[in-house]
């Protein structure tokens, strides 16, 4: 499964990890990544949802 935001599509961002020598190492940096409840389309589902979306109510949690 791709770790990825149901609502805003977010995903694993990659980069580089650079030291004070400069030197350089990929990384990856991974959203914050809840289950929750949610409704989709109607019907509620567990879908993975990224904090941001949570806080600023992009999402309609079911009880």
């Amino acid at each position: 499964m791709a770790r990825q935001c149901v609502v805003c599509n977010k995903g694993t961002a990659s980069g580089n990890l650079r030291s004070h020598a400069l030197n350089k190492n990929k990384r990856t940096w991974k959203p914050n990544l809840q289950k929750a409840r949610i409704i989709i389309n109607g019907s509620p589902k567990r879908a993975y949802v990224c904090t941001r979306c949570l806080k600023s109510g992009k999402v309609e949690r079911s009880v």
